[in-house]
């Protein structure tokens, strides 16, 4: 930003504000959630793929009453913005959600912003491959089984087996997904005051 902002002659503050005028312009079109499970279903794609990834930003100010800052992930050990993404089964995404702040647990940013429209989506035929991140989240959402504590998963049974590396090689290209997303972001920094909701 600081490049393009010289290059047009204004200031960074107003390239970053063009920057966040466009986004919003961009959010305000694209399609809610509930929309794209219907596209989805109306394209008879198999199933659809959750995940999320947190975006880098700069340290905001202010701390919650514990002393926490909210925007400080303490899974990725960074600051930043948790946000969910849906992917179709070829790993195309297909919807980001609004930004939480990076301490937000995954699964609360998904109860949120997620599970809502994927319950009745999968009602109606459209089923969710999920990691175990989601075990436990509820109707179709279809996910590895946990092998029991202390063991290795050859202690499950061969149709255990069998499943788990079955929705794991169905989410290989979700995964792949996601991992470049966060690979994309991982050199920049961006402000989580952005909107985020787009759909591609």
């Amino acid at each position: 930003m600081h490049c393009l902002a010289r290059d047009a002659g204004i200031s960074q503050a107003t390239g970053y504000r063009y920057l966040h005028e466009g986004i919003s312009v961009l959010a305000a079109t694209a399609p809610d959630l509930r929309e794209v499970l219907d596209l989805c279903r109306a394209q008879e794609m198999t199933h659809v793929e959750p995940d999320g990834i947190l975006i880098a930003c700069n340290r905001l100010a202010g701390v919650r009453e514990n002393g926490n800052d909210p925007w400080f992930s303490q899974k990725y050990k960074s600051f930043g913005g948790n946000i969910r993404f849906l992917a179709a089964p070829d790993g195309t995404p297909l919807w980001g959600s609004d930004v939480e702040p990076g301490s937000t647990p995954d699964i609360t940013a998904t109860r949120t912003h997620v599970l809502p429209a994927l319950y009745p989506a999968a009602a109606n035929g459209l089923p969710t491959l999920a990691d175990k991140g989601y075990i436990g989240a509820g109707i179709g959402m279809h996910v590895p089984v946990r092998h029991p504590k202390g063991h290795s998963e050859t202690a499950s049974d061969r149709g255990t087996r069998a499943t788990n590396a079955l929705i794991r090689h169905m989410r290989a290209r979700g995964e792949r997904t996601a991992a470049d997303s966060r690979n994309a972001g991982e050199p920049s920094s961006t402000s989580p005051s952005a909107p985020t909701e787009s759909a591609t």
